[in-house]
């Protein structure tokens, strides 16, 4: 067997092609230590890489098990983040809101973040290590905050970026205040069918009731007691959920924008306490 053929065994199970020899560079880096500049050189591969690299190949093709699982890591705004199925994958669209806020942070010298529904700590990690800020990122899953607290220990922002077991706002004590609240909350809506991919990821971070939008009613609903004066709320959106959520913010937020994707989806919305 070689490359050629485990490429293959992707395809075969219906991933295209180029993301298939992607994927197959991605597990050769992540176990072999093998690059592409290796293979330009020529280097050959024991059969016992190649008999591992096929094995995980199998793994993804027959379980459909997204590959960032595989290799226990996904890149995200220019760093390698530790994933486990306990955490979302991060994805480009979450970087559209990172992007954002990491603007309006820098713009207005902003110190203090809280993160909802952190769970691999990706927002919050980023924005600690990109700006002056610190962030506070709180999740319901003990599991999913032991993933966060790996990464900031790998980003070494320890002091920068912390954590903490919370139910949205549950255990946010009332004196503590934000100049910014992000979340990528929970926004499909319940029985949606999932590409078999994403069935692999926690469902307690995909699915809300309300067709999808209970988690933006519950966040906003309570974000003012968590805010500063002139303080931001931040989040991203699901798709057809940008007028509904910016319903919600309208009565105690002004300034309201959407930013929009690639693919011309509202993505993003933001807006400032009153």
């Amino acid at each position: 067997m070689n490359i050629q053929a485990i490429t293959k065994i992707l395809t075969d199970a219906g991933i295209e092609e180029t993301e298939a020899k992607r994927e197959v560079s991605m597990l050769l880096e992540h176990f072999c230590g093998y690059t592409e500049i290796d293979k330009i050189r020529g280097k050959e591969l024991s059969s016992e890489q190649i008999s591992l690299i096929a094995e995980k190949a199998e793994l993804r093709a027959s379980d459909r098990i997204p590959i960032q699982y595989i290799i226990g890591e996904a890149w995200f705004m220019g760093e390698y983040f530790k994933v486990t199925p306990d955490v979302l994958i991060p994805r480009d669209e979450t970087e559209i809101l990172v992007r954002e806020a990491t603007r309006v942070i820098k713009e207005n010298n902003f110190k203090e973040v809280l993160d909802i529904g952190t769970g691999s700590g990706c927002i919050a990690c980023t924005v600690a290590k990109q700006t002056n800020a610190v962030a506070l990122g709180v999740d319901i899953s003990s599991d999913a905050l032991r993933v966060a607290l790996d990464n900031v220990t790998k980003l070494g922002i320890n002091n920068r970026a912390v954590f903490r077991k919370s139910d949205l706002y549950d255990k946010v004590r009332e004196d503590e205040k934000f100049d910014l609240i992000i979340s990528n909350p929970p926004y499909i809506p319940i029985g949606t069918e999932l590409d078999a991919e994403v069935r692999h990821e926690p469902e307690i971070a995909l699915f809300a009731e309300d067709n999808g939008l209970s988690v933006y009613k519950r966040i906003i609903e309570k974000a003012p007691k968590y805010l500063k004066k002139g303080g931001y709320v931040m989040l991203e959106l699901g798709i057809n959920e940008a007028q509904s959520v910016k319903e919600f913010m309208e009565k105690d937020f002004t300034d309201i924008y959407i930013i929009r994707d690639l693919s011309d989806i509202e993505r993003v919305i933001a807006g400032r306490l009153r």
